[in-house]
């Protein structure tokens, strides 16, 4: 368990599974998430994880996948402010190096400006761009939106990734 004032921050156990659950479905509108760079529909719930707590309650979710010495950055959503995200994501990060990972990949969309200034300033480096990527994302869950923040319409997904050392 890694511990940053004020917030404790563990991986995901069985136990958790159906807070995860409702977190998942609350804020992406169900557990499967669309990640094409991961071969379509993903199941976050039944993936490791992090939670982010402070006094009981839950501040931040991360999930991820491996895939040998990869991981890919599923979903991650911080609930309070004060560094939820940058927590969950640091303790990733960390686990990967404990355990011999070597890269770390996310994927967003063009819309996502908040994430693509928290991905970069957290170490990520563009890799990628899919242009229209977010078309073929519909036709697999429907349920995405056309616009996205700041009115901006939601079309190509963007990759990036951070070597882990």
């Amino acid at each position: 368990m890694t511990r940053v004032t004020p917030y404790t921050f563990r991986r995901l156990t069985p136990a958790d599974k159906p807070e995860v659950t409702r977190l998942l479905v609350r804020e992406w509108g169900a557990v499967e998430v669309v990640a094409l760079a991961l071969g379509g529909l993903v199941d976050a719930s039944a993936l490791p994880g992090w939670l982010a707590e402070r006094d009981g309650e839950v501040a931040g979710l991360l999930t991820y996948r491996t895939i040998g010495t990869s991981a890919d950055l599923v979903t991650i959503n911080a609930f309070a402010g004060g560094g939820v995200g940058a927590g969950l994501l640091a303790a990733l990060v960390d686990d990967l190096r404990r355990t011999g990972g070597t890269r770390l990949t996310v994927t967003t969309t063009n819309d996502n400006t908040r994430a693509l200034r928290f991905y970069q300033r957290a170490g990520f480096r563009l890799a990628a761009l899919r242009v229209d990527a977010v078309a073929e994302a519909r036709r697999i869950k429907p349920g995405i939106p056309e616009l996205g923040d700041d009115g901006i319409p939601i079309r190509d997904e963007i990759e990036l990734v951070m070597e882990v050392r």
